[in-house]
């Protein structure tokens, strides 16, 4: 009996912390009749962080005869050092990393003397044939995929073997890690779900399309594993199809499916904006989801240079599909591409936010090995790392020090612009500035920078409302549009609480019939914690009838009247009500310690007005009896 470990090293503890890869191998091992009884398998999962000697110490108590590595540029190094601890703990250990790592960058990882062998391409054919030459003592040459590498240097194992990968196998003949029971789906809040492999296009940075046709799952096994996703409860689920949308009646039949079996889920999908049509757009938008969408470059020529053609007027047309029927979606932008200068990003920054995308996730350029970037970055003058991550350093027209500034514009809209909710009053705030998204991003990272000096993780969330609340007041002051600053935190103050109320668990509202039996004036009340009761200084209802307002006219037109509000999810969406002084204040002093009746003549308020509204703010779960009714 072969004992086999099969390690993933996650990159951090998130609902992705799933160890698929290890789960797909784990039931391809089982489907193979010649290594059913021959081979017991375990999973063993880790984070980066964890303690590596302590990591081993784990792997070797079960004394293994096999532990084989996921090996992906975020974990390489981890990888290394731990096999490094077992191959001096057990020498005789036999040490194999499969991945994208070793598939497209093998010579490194053989010369570091740590692995018996590698893995090119994916596992499900190589590493069973690999098992099964040890099963039989046979030796591991001359096996598809597989590298040998325990006793050869780079140049002696690098030649044919690794030029070799291992055979694709049919979507068919993978087993599913859910139906099989390898994985639970509710395990690390979320579930991934690979619906096909590889990638129809070749962007010359990306490693996904390897020469191969996508492969895609059959229908029949997705709906099952839908049906189990649902059954089991499973929150969100991450859809691992780097183009789901390329086949648009086959994206339309999975949504419509998804409408019909889990509509309780959150999906994550990528797509490509030339695939969208209305009735698409439409679809996702039925759904509760969210589109990640690569433009990576609004420049033509940048774009052309690494294999993606674009045309700006047909993406923004596409994109306003989704934006008329309220879908989520955010971009992907890359700065340091072949050809790409600070100007060209910035710009490429005011496109991408002139589209109202949801978030944006920027990166620096990494120039993976294996990919045709990689094998022309030298006659580019493109500099970069030589190990993970691989990011770019310098390139012709992109300098090392325009790179910084770049990347402490990503930091500045990552904060004030996605994880600060500003998509729905971004653009208006700039342009009564006078400023495009990019330049009043560029200040606020200097404004960031003599500030915090901190790094985006050390910006925790309940701090990014106070520091948009502290630039705009100086941004405003110093451009002399002080008279239009209290409408622009008006807007930042509803905004950040909607997209608060949003996220928050809501509180479950009580019947009319059960309030009818609570005497609101005599129990003590105590404010939901996903409700938010606040105070503006424009009418709140006005400015939310305005829709996206431009601020000069909007403050030419209307007086600061002031005005309160509560605002709380309620019954699947978040709901604004206007109050009065008096009542603002009595909901903002329930705390659940004592009777609302005393509190009236403070607040000026008679029994009846307080008990309308209390029995209504009871019937939407913004106040609940802080003990149980009788």
């Amino acid at each position: 009996m072969i004992k086999l470990l099969l390690v993933a090293v996650h990159p951090y503890r998130s609902p992705q912390s799933v160890p698929l890869a290890p789960a797909f191998l784990k039931g391809a091992i089982a489907a193979a009749p010649e290594l059913r009884r021959a081979v017991a398998t375990e999973i063993h999962e880790f984070v980066i962080g964890d303690p590596l000697a302590e990591a081993a110490e784990t792997l070797l108590t079960g004394d293994p005869d096999v532990v084989a590595f996921s090996m992906y540029v975020w974990n390489r190094e981890a990888i290394v050092t731990l096999a490094g601890m077992l191959r001096e703990r057990r020498p005789e250990l036999l040490l194999v990393a499969g991945g994208p790592e070793p598939t497209a960058n093998p010579l490194p990882l053989i010369d570091c003397g740590c692995f018996d062998a590698l893995i090119r391409g994916e596992g499900e054919v190589s590493f069973v044939a690999l098992l099964a030459a040890l099963r039989d003592r046979r030796p591991l040459t001359g096996i598809a995929g597989v590298v040998p590498c325990a006793a050869a240097s780079a140049v002696a194992a690098g030649g044919a073997a690794c030029e070799t990968y291992s055979p694709s196998p049919s979507p068919e003949a993978i087993p599913s890690p859910y139906l099989d029971g390898t994985l639970n789906p509710v395990e690390g809040d979320g579930a991934l779900w690979q619906i096909s492999r590889g990638c129809d296009f070749s962007c010359s940075f990306c490693f996904d399309h390897r020469g191969e046709k996508v492969r895609r799952f059959p229908m029949e096994r997705l709906e099952k594993e839908l049906r189990l996703f649902a059954a089991a409860g499973v929150s969100q689920v991450f859809v691992l199809d780097s183009t789901f949308n390329k086949v648009p009646a086959r994206a339309k039949e999975i949504l419509r499916l998804i409408a019909r079996v889990a509509p309780e889920i959150h999906f994550h999908f990528e797509v490509r904006c030339e695939f969208l049509d209305p009735e698409m757009a439409e679809l996702f938008a039925s759904i509760t989801c969210s589109l990640q969408i690569g433009l990576q470059s609004s420049d033509p020529e940048v774009l052309a240079g690494v294999g993606r053609p674009f045309d700006a007027e047909r993406f923004a047309s596409r994109i306003d599909l989704l934006n008329q029927t309220g879908a989520i979606f955010g971009f992907d932008l890359i700065y340091g591409l072949p050809g790409d200068t600070l100007p060209r990003f910035r710009n490429s920054l005011d496109f991408a936010l002139s589209l109202y995308p949801n978030h944006l996730d920027i990166f620096p350029l990494a120039v993976l090995p294996g990919t045709r970037l990689a094998g022309q970055a030298q006659a580019l003058g493109v500099h970069h790392l030589d190990a993970p991550p691989y990011t770019v350093v310098a390139t012709p027209e992109f300098s090392a020090d325009e790179l910084s500034r770049a990347a402490a514009l990503a930091l500045a809209c990552d904060v004030f612009y996605s994880r600060g909710k500003a998509v729905a009053w971004f653009n208006s705030v700039a342009r009564a500035l006078k400023m495009p998204p990019s330049a009043f991003l560029a200040a606020f990272a200097d404004w960031l920078g003599e500030r915090s000096g901190a790094a985006e993780e050390g910006i925790g969330d309940h701090e990014i409302l106070p520091m948009q609340c502290g630039f705009l007041e100086e941004i405003f002051r110093a451009r002399r549009k002080e008279k239009l600053l209290p409408l622009a935190l008006d807007l930042a103050n509803y905004h950040h609480l909607f997209a608060r109320a949003l996220l928050d668990p809501p509180t479950v509202p009580l019947t009319r019939r059960q309030a009818k039996g609570i005497d609101v004036l005599q129990v003590p009340l105590r404010r939901s914690p996903s409700a938010a009761p606040a105070s503006f200084q424009y009418d709140i209802l006005e400015i939310l009838e305005s829709g996206e307002c431009e601020l000069a006219a909007f403050a030419a037109e209307f007086s600061r009247s002031g005005s309160y509000a509560v605002i709380y999810p309620c019954r699947g969406e978040v709901r604004t009500e206007a109050l009065s002084r008096p009542l603002f204040e009595l909901l903002w002093s329930l705390n659940g310690t004592t009777q609302v009746k005393p509190l009236l003549g403070r607040f000026a308020i008679s029994q009846t007005e307080a008990r309308d509204f209390l029995d209504f703010m009871l019937t939407e779960g913004v106040v609940v009896p802080s003990r149980p009714s009788p």
